[in-house]
């Protein structure tokens, strides 16, 4: 296990130690509850990971597996608000617009609000639900109130957080509610506490909120270090049985600014002293000088494909985001760690083999180049890793730099009856370059794959799709797109 301490940051296992004390003298009957249910004993160890960046410098201050593929469980609604707050700012919705909760949203599970089937909620209430109850009634409402369905409002996240440069992040739904394709990073969770504050200071406020008042009920924040920890002041809370207890937080005091995350604590009480104890040691000692860390900000978002693919029923389980008051074993939950990596081993390098019958014709606009010469995320044994770390969290290690190389002369691909597509840029190097993360990341999941570019023209504007050909079958194209869709990536398996 690798970590980054700042000057006077603790060991990570004295941390860990006096979290077990703390745990033991400090559980809510709501975690003893929640311990009696999972049995007591061991068995409940999901994956950790934490880091702490200096705000104001950029600087990190404590890393642990922050680049390891974890579920973000309700710190999705982070992202939900950014781009709610995005519709604020722009003037597309005031505070007291109504949102409609469709049937759809009213379905989804605890945590909610409850409200009926076509009843409406302010823009203000919606916020706030999402603040203290971590409602997921109303984080859908919000994605079908702003993009027209809850699935496309996740496409919007995603491309979001890319252009943030939340690169290993990927939404599949709006409220964090268990989806094998709702991944993220420890690294990508600080770069979103720092972008909704840098970009939204006037709404980040609402992070601050300790209690909700809706129809005679008052509703308490999750978030147990406000009040509690000098100096934080937000922002959210997450649990799923797969992601464990997640926690974002930040915090400042005396001109000192620090964010930081810790994902798949073992329950409530050990997370939150963990977090503790990683802002009593690292807030003191951030730098307390005038910002030298450039505003996050984003970049060019990718274009939209002009088709998009089926999406993969979603699971539905009990809990998205439980914290003391509903920490109860999902439905769904199969007990093993995500699988993040495809399941054969290495790609070899060189050309792809076909199999006989399967090559078509290639447009002429289709150009062919070689691929990337890494693979997949080597463990710490130095073996292709196939799942995330089930219990003891090892080493994570970021992903290899792509390998400059002399480009050979373009070859035809030849074109299979289905080929998957992970977008249509105005560059073609840009689309090139696409092409070789997405190989890069998913190892041989593409390893009968071969990229290529083509060409199109719409309404006068040029663009080049980002392409992979090699299936011959819709099956094999959506199983590698869901193996893309895994490692960060949106795409589609369509017909050639």
């Amino acid at each position: 296990m690798r970590c980054v301490h700042g000057q006077s940051g603790p060991a990570l296992p004295a941390v860990l130690a006096a979290a077990a004390v703390l745990t033991a003298l400090t559980a809510s009957p709501a975690e003893a509850r929640r311990r009696a249910h999972h049995g007591g004993g061991g068995g409940y160890n999901p994956p950790y990971a934490a880091m702490v960046v200096d705000a104001k410098t950029g600087r990190v201050m404590h890393a642990v597996n922050e680049d390891a593929l974890r579920h973000p469980a309700s710190i999705t609604k982070v992202m939900t608000l950014y781009l709610l707050f995005e519709q604020l700012e722009r003037g597309k919705m005031e505070l007291d617009t109504p949102l409609t909760v469709s049937a759809n949203a009213a379905r989804m599970p605890p945590s909610k609000l409850g409200v009926r089937p076509g009843s409406t909620v302010t823009v203000e209430e919606a916020i706030k639900a999402l603040v203290t109850k971590s409602a997921n009634d109303i984080a859908c409402a919000i994605g079908e109130n702003i993009a027209g369905s809850e699935a496309a409002f996740a496409e919007m996240m995603t491309r979001k957080a890319h252009s943030l440069g939340m690169s290993r992040t990927h939404y599949a739904n709006a409220s964090g509610l268990p989806d094998s394709d709702q991944i993220t990073t420890a690294r990508d969770l600080t770069i979103l506490a720092r972008a909704i504050q840098d970009r939204f200071p006037k709404y980040y406020r609402y992070f601050q909120t300790r209690s909700f008042a809706f129809k005679g009920r008052v509703i308490g924040n999750h978030n147990h270090l406000l009040g509690r920890v000098e100096g934080v002041d937000g922002i959210k809370t997450g649990y799923t049985r797969d992601s464990g207890f997640n926690l974002m937080t930040s915090a400042r005091t005396d001109g000192r600014h620090i964010v930081a995350v810790v994902l798949g604590g073992k329950s409530v009480a050990s997370r939150d002293n963990i977090m503790a104890k990683l802002v009593q040691a690292n807030l003191p000692v951030a730098y307390a000088g005038a910002r030298t860390a450039a505003p996050v900000v984003e970049v060019a978002e990718r274009p939209r494909p002009a088709v998009v693919a089926e999406r993969p029923v979603a699971t539905r389980t009990l809990v998205a985001s439980a914290d003391e008051d509903d920490a109860v074993e999902t439905t769904n939950s199969t007990g093993q760690p995500l699988d993040i990596a495809p399941r054969g081993g290495a790609t070899p390098q060189g050309s792809p083999k076909w199999r006989a019958g399967a090559p078509g014709a290639v447009p002429a606009s289709a150009q062919a180049y070689a691929p990337a010469a890494t693979a997949a995320f080597p463990a710490a044994n130095g073996k292709y890793a196939s799942r995330l770390p089930a219990s003891e969290p090892g080493e994570a290690r970021a992903p290899a730099p792509l390998r400059e190389t002399a480009a050979p002369a373009a070859k035809p691909v030849s074109v299979t009856p289905w080929v998957i597509q992970l977008g249509a840029m105005d560059d073609e190097g840009k689309a090139k370059s696409m092409l070789a993360d997405a190989r890069q990341r998913s190892g041989s999941a593409l390893g009968k794959a071969a990229p290529f570019t083509e060409r199109v023209t719409h309404g006068g504007t040029t663009l080049f799709r980002a392409r992979f050909s090699g299936f011959s079958e819709a099956e094999a194209a959506q199983d590698a797109c869901r193996a893309l869709k895994r490692n960060g990536f949106t795409c589609f398996a369509t017909r050639s």
